[in-house]
């Protein structure tokens, strides 16, 4: 297999299936050149293979022959040749991974020029100031990006220029002014690097690859993938395409292109674009950019070539598409194109929208509703039900709405400074001239971003979109200087809260109280496709504790609840004194009467859940914590009693915290367990349960309860446990004509269970997999330890692809999954079967979860929406997987 393809390269299949070894740049360019034959200026993709085997031993054999072919046959393709002193080629080099990673790896461009072929490019263009713009601008990029120099020791004379000429756009800078700042730059490079500026095109071309290359494992480009759930195995391909130049001349320009509105979703194509500028300029939003409506101005008939290319690309990719072209004295090129990102509410419309039909004629085209949901995700989701400002406030600054929803937090001014605000608890709002790649790891944690310059597709507009960020971009009069910022009469320090609006553009000084959105229409009609598609199926259930928990559960769209905790009722200020007093008993009369006063509370609490979710499964699962949680620390009560001294009630507290403490508390002396050592603890709750069932049968309501036995890992163990609630059962039902649906279960939650699962369902009506547990146990990781310290390491270097206590490890903890679940029902064909760990609320894991034969997936009540699309997409996408 070859390493390098040109663009117009014969594949068996469209380019565009070729994601994996073109990198999705590259395989769109290639679709674009043979396929759709747009205008696209000629090129190579160095595949992934390439990079692979680049990062794991070096630079390839036979590499640097494909390149010279590739190189060989471009420059008779265009008519010039790379570095020629007279009428040079040059070219730029672009990342292109699978998966779109904006900004996170690095782009070299103009790449050929040096001392002499710039000469000639003035000599052919007969723009002297043109081609020495475009030697400053790769000089200094190659310095960044291949020599790893420091940008500002090429942006302070860049700079000073400017002050010098005393003009602010760089497009106003003379020949003179740039052939000076070459040179100074050239300096900057052999200071720094002790070398010359390599001035071999071949050696250039080079290094810029290699760069590329490495950039797939730079700081920046690990933490987008951790944050992205992207393979750190897959590797970019690299780009090798013709210059056309946007800088040329006041009838040349360059732009970014979207389709659609891919914040509103309206059917309306947007962009923005700069006269006389190259394509970085649009993206960092170095200059504040004009929209579609201008370029019609400037450049009519290209305006309307643009727009029939929208229609094509749409048509063709049947989605909404992102674009970067150039204009070349007066020429269209299209250097780009990849389904776009889009805000949570631009999704949901789009979705819709494409099923009822786009184009016109015999042109139109549309989607189905399956298609329709797999276009949404779980993090458009979220974003529609994003805050939003209330409340009487002034703006001090306006920009671009870029990323809906609304945030409120402390200003800071750099990444790290960012970063470090955040992980203190703070909540933080990034202020920035213009975001760049090097700022992710601020931009990661902020709330939400502010910057004064650039437009909808600049770097912080597309990442922040990306991510669900709430963003105002462009806000010209927002002046930062140092560590705070003026608008218009107001000052903010470092440190100082504001409020930005998303969704407006507006900026406000102070703390704006935040309220719910509402999502849009599409929301609802969304989860109406997906509920059609998973019935019967995949059921959605909750994770909630009370009665509160439960309404919004069934609100969003809960069938049933999945996972009461018990114990989070315990844990309520009034109730905790009875628990202790339940634990401090000495004497049998003693526990009794604090069971009784825990009696009357828990039944209270469970008529709360099971009152809201009438006619709905209930699963509630019995006591399952060590009960030191529910005891004061030892250490503070040591140093209490060391200091001011102890209370006769502190020194009994203390010494049955003593008692109950154990090295590894959530391996020891918790759930059946502690059953067995206090079955009336458990006695207490099935009977408090039934009370409250049975009360509500009276009121007319059918109550559905399922009892849950925590960590059980024998059968003897639920038998036992069993006995317990079924010896209530009947003494709750004796007499009762019609009493409460109740049906005994058990967690699996431990390895031994999931083995032995075929046992276990000898004496079980149902299992629910506790997969937080059950990843503790496989992987032998303290969840509580491990997530802030080691995690992020086992992440970017790879030890991990994902975090098993996020998504589900579907070779391990997966493998037992399916295991319990096969074996259970090998013992019993009609074993419910079903998920209440975090898991159940992820769309990856859900889809091993369909796989795997379960009946419902359980979460969090406000990751019930995401549920519920991810329940049908993973229906969606096993019935297409067998039909293949």
């Amino acid at each position: 297999m070859p390493y390098v393809y040109a663009f117009d390269h014969k594949h068996r299949r469209p380019p565009m299936e070729y994601k994996d070894l073109l990198g999705g740049k590259g395989a769109n360019l290639a679709e674009m050149t043979s396929v759709l034959k747009l205008p696209v200026p000629g090129g190579f993709t160095i595949s992934t293979d390439a990079c692979r085997a680049y990062l794991a031993g070096g630079w390839p054999a036979g590499l640097d022959d494909e390149i010279a072919a590739q190189v060989a046959k471009l420059e008779d393709q265009m008519g010039r040749k790379l570095g020629d002193p007279d009428d040079p080629l040059l070219v730029s080099v672009r990342s292109g991974a699978k998966f779109s990673m904006p900004g996170m790896m690095d782009t070299v461009l103009n790449l050929g020029l040096n001392d002499k072929s710039v000469k000639g490019l003035a000599a052919s263009t007969g723009d002297e100031r043109f081609a020495y713009d475009s030697y400053r601008r790769f000089i200094s990029m190659y310095g960044r990006i291949v020599l790893d120099i420091d940008g500002a020791l090429f942006e302070h004379p860049f700079e000073e220029a400017k002050k010098s000429a005393g003009v602010s756009n760089d497009a106003e800078l003379t020949a003179s002014a740039l052939k000076a700042l070459c040179t100074e730059y050239k300096a900057v490079v052999k200071s720094a690097t002790g070398k010359a500026f390599p001035q071999d095109p071949i050696k250039q071309l080079r290094g810029a690859v290699e760069a590329v290359f490495s950039s797939w494992n730079g700081a920046r480009a690990i933490a987008y993938r951790v944050r992205e759930r992207i393979s750190h195995d897959l590797g970019t391909a690299v780009n090798v395409q013709a210059m056309v130049f946007g800088n040329r001349d006041d009838n040349s320009g360059t732009g970014v292109g979207f389709t659609r509105n891919a914040a509103t979703g309206e059917n309306k194509p947007y962009g923005d674009f700069l006269v006389n500028a190259q394509g970085e300029d649009v993206v960092a939003g170095i200059r504040n950019t004009e929209d579609l409506d201008a370029l019609k101005k400037h450049f009519p008939a290209i305006h309307g070539e643009l727009l029939d290319i929208f229609a094509r690309l749409e048509r063709h990719y049947q989605d909404m598409c992102d674009t970067e072209f150039t204009i070349e004295q007066g020429k269209l090129w299209m250097l780009q194109t990849r389904i776009g990102k889009r805000t949570g509410a631009a999704a949901l419309r789009m979705a819709v929208d494409m099923t009822k039909g786009s184009g016109k004629g015999d042109k139109r085209w549309k989607i189905s509703k399956a298609e329709a949901l797999g276009r949404v995700t779980a993090d458009h989701l979220d974003q529609v039900l994003h805050p939003q400002l209330t409340g009487d406030f002034t703006a001090i600054a306006k920009g671009l709405a870029a990323s809906p929803g609304a945030a409120v937090g402390k200003v800071y001014f750099t990444a790290d400074e960012a970063e470090a605000a955040a992980a203190r608890g703070e909540d933080v709002i990034l202020v920035r001239n213009e975001t760049s790649p090097e700022d992710v790891h601020g931009m990661m944690v902020s709330k939400g971003i502010l910057t004064s310059r650039g437009g909808l597709v600049s770097h912080a507009a597309v990442v922040a979109r990306g991510w669900g960020t709430p963003a105002v971009v462009g806000a010209e009069s927002v002046k930062i200087s140092g560590k705070q910022f003026t608008a218009g009469n107001a000052t903010v320090k470092e440190g100082d809260v504001i409020s930005i609006d998303g969704s407006s553009g507006e900026v406000i000084v102070g703390a704006v109280e935040l309220k719910n959105a509402e999502p849009p229409a599409e929301f609802n009609t969304i989860l109406g496709w997906a509920d059609q598609i998973r019935r019967g199926k995949l059921g959605v259930r909750a994770n909630a504790d009370t009665g509160e928990d439960a309404t919004v559960a069934r609100e969003l769209g809960a069938e049933g609840i999945g996972l009461c905790r018990t114990e989070h009722m315990f844990l309520a200020p009034d109730r905790l004194p009875v628990v202790r007093k339940m634990i401090l008993a000495s004497t049998p009369d003693e526990e009794n009467e604090a069971l009784a006063e825990l009696l009357d509370v828990q039944r209270a609490d469970f008529t709360e859940v099971l009152s809201a979710m009438d006619g709905l499964p209930v699963t509630v699962r019995l006591l399952d914590p060590p009960l030191h949680e529910f005891l004061p620390s030892i250490e503070e009560l040591h140093i209490k009693q060391a200091t001011s001294g102890l209370s006769s009630e502190e020194q009994k507290l203390l010494a049955a915290a003593e008692t109950w403490a154990e090295h590894n508390p959530m391996i020891g002396t918790r759930g059946v367990r502690l059953g067995v050592i206090k079955p009336k603890l458990y006695g207490m709750q099935v009977r408090a349960l039934l009370e409250a069932a049975k009360n509500l049968r009276k009121q007319g309501k059918n109550p559905i309860v399922e009892v849950m036995i925590p960590l059980t890992v024998t059968r003897e163990e639920l038998a036992l446990a069993r006995g317990w609630v079924q010896e209530e059962i009947d003494r709750a039902n004796k007499g009762v004509k019609n009493p409460p649906n109740v049906t005994i279960g058990t967690m699996i939650e431990t390895p031994r269970a999931a083995v032995r699962a075929d046992e276990i369902a000898e004496v079980s009506d149902f299992f629910s997999f506790g997969t937080n547990d059950l990843t503790q146990m496989t992987f032998g990781f303290s969840r509580d330890d491990v997530e802030s310290r080691m995690m992020p390491a086992y992440l970017e270097q790879g030890l991990l692809k994902r975090n098993p206590f996020e998504t589900i490890d579907q070779s391990g903890v997966g493998e037992l999954v399916k295991l319990g679940a096969e074996r259970g029902r090998a013992t019993d064909k009609k074993l419910k079967l079903g998920v209440c760990g975090e898991h159940g609320g992820d769309p990856e894991s859900i889809a091993l979860f369909y796989e795997a034969g379960l009946d419902y997936v359980s979460c969090s009540p406000f990751r019930v929406p995401i549920a519920r699309l991810a329940a049908a997409q993973a229906v969606v996408g096993a019935s297409t997987s067998t039909t293949k």
